[in-house]
């Protein structure tokens, strides 16, 4: 070792100090194996292309994830009209979730609570909203299903 902070080595670089290597990959964890796919030209800009904009770091790591880790995703593309029911679905269930804590808040706060003809009404009706809230994305899920 050197007084200005650098480890003596053969190398014809000096390595600094505070220097470490990447952990040691295990047996299980190395990527020893390949696979040769024969592509088109423009087959293989779309693959580099989309891996990029999907965040992947490679192609290989992007590859191993669409055919091994991951369930398949694709994307669709929707109206005007679906995305303007889903923001007045969220908005809805929102809505929902703000009188479900006041309503156990209320419930919570006296041990000895019993519920009201108004609470039991109340529940009522999220009731029946979230069940229009399921049966409508139920009937869009269908939808992208079938196509």
């Amino acid at each position: 070792m050197s007084a200005d902070g650098f480890k003596k080595t053969r190398v014809a670089y000096p390595i600094p100090l505070n220097w470490k290597m990447r952990p040691r990959t295990s047996d299980i964890d190395k990527l020893n194996e390949g696979i040769r796919v024969r592509l088109t030209t423009l087959e293989k800009k779309l693959l580099v292309q989309r891996s990029k904009r999907e965040g992947y770091r490679t192609v290989s790591d992007f590859c191993r994830a669409k055919l091994i880790r991951k369930r398949e995703t694709r994307r669709i593309e929707v109206s005007k009209e679906f995305k303007e029911l889903t923001l007045k679905l969220d908005y809805d269930l929102n809505k929902i979730g703000v009188n479900l804590n006041q309503l156990a808040k209320k419930v919570n706060s006296f041990p000895d609570y019993r519920f009201s003809d108004a609470d039991q009404a109340l529940l009522q009706r999220i009731l029946t909203e979230l069940d229009r809230c399921f049966t409508v994305l139920q009937r869009y899920i269908d939808m992208i299903d079938s196509q």
